[in-house]
């Protein structure tokens, strides 16, 4: 499965949480409940993962967590406040640099309709183009 394949199934699972709990909880309630109802879609995901920094040859864990990767392709931050900041962007950003994913959403459930909440971050994403009728054959 692509990133953006996998990025649809996650809008839809985050949509489908935040349709039933409605905005305002806590980011972690987001986080857990998020998390299973991915994984009864059938991804696989992990919370809370060290986002390491690499400095002359040293590792360091310390500091940086992503909230939840899905599939080992999509990185997901999640925010519950009345509006996200050019910060909580440029941590999305961040991340994706550090772990080398190419795909990743800030998802604010501090939104009344979350669809208002979804910012899309890539790092060298391949975009697919649809193909328009006829440009098979040339």
């Amino acid at each position: 499965m692509t990133e953006n394949e996998i990025g649809t199934l996650i809008l839809a699972a985050a949509i489908q949480v935040h349709r039933e709990l409605g905005p305002g909880l806590l980011e972690s309630v987001y986080e857990v409940v998020l998390a299973k109802e991915l994984a009864l879609r059938g991804l696989t995901v992990e919370r809370q993962v060290p986002v390491p920094i690499v400095y002359k040859g040293l590792r360091f864990e310390e500091g940086f967590r992503a909230d939840l990767i899905v599939a080992g392709k999509v990185l997901l931050e999640l925010k519950s406040v009345e509006r996200v900041t050019p910060a909580h962007k440029k941590q999305v950003q961040i991340y994706l640099r550090l772990t080398d994913l190419k795909l990743g959403y800030l998802l604010n459930f501090g939104e009344v309709v979350l669809k208002n909440g979804i910012t899309r971050c890539v790092n060298r994403l391949e975009e697919e183009i649809p193909l328009r009728d006829g440009d098979a054959e040339r």
